[in-house]
């Protein structure tokens, strides 16, 4: 069995080197199933699991959802996304998750849009948690529940959220709780 197992493998991995795919999605891996089966009979049957298993452990790229393959196709585009230090910061990553959204829904990308939605939950989260970080300074904390506050307004209704951003920024309230340090005006 040992053996079978191995010319299996082998059988795999040879008939991934002829495919030559940059990365096996699930269509690779369907493709590479029939021809093992068509070429090899019996002994090339083989479940799309166990391939993509075998793939993955002889370092090849798999990609066996939508969200796997947004992921790894827009990899460099959601890298180094969520900063918040600064008000500011939070506003140009509010900035570029929406312009992503966007671009994103135009070319009919849901998994890519699933994604910036998810590192937009996520930023609200972490802003979150430092609010309610007790070791944190009180105007840190307040800041950090404002900006979870603007991710929450942005993932509800991304297309108002800059308006209502420019008039909360306008706001008495606002100003009196965040005046403008040097660095933002």
């Amino acid at each position: 069995m040992t053996q079978d197992l191995k010319n299996k493998k082998a059988l795999i991995l040879e008939t991934a080197r002829e495919i030559n795919a940059q990365k096996w999605t699930p269509a690779e891996i369907e493709q590479l199933r029939l021809r093992l089966l068509a070429e090899h009979g019996e002994a090339g049957k083989t479940g799309g699991e166990y391939i993509a298993d075998v793939l993955k452990d002889a370092g090849h790229r798999v990609l066996l959802s939508l969200q796997e393959e947004a992921e790894d196709q827009y990899e460099e585009e959601f890298e180094d996304l969520l900063h918040f230090k600064t008000l500011g910061d939070a506003e140009v990553s509010i900035m570029r998750l929406d312009e992503l959204m966007r671009k994103f829904r135009a070319h009919g990308e849901k998994a890519a849009v699933g994604r910036v939605l998810e590192v937009a939950r996520l930023g609200k989260r972490r802003a979150e948690m430092i609010a309610r970080n007790h070791k944190v300074e009180p105007q840190k904390r307040e800041e950090k529940l404002e900006i979870a506050s603007w991710f929450r307004i942005w993932l509800e209704t991304p297309d108002a959220f800059f308006d209502w951003l420019d008039v909360r920024k306008q706001s008495p309230e606002f100003q009196g709780k965040f005046p403008l340090s040097e660095d933002e005006e």
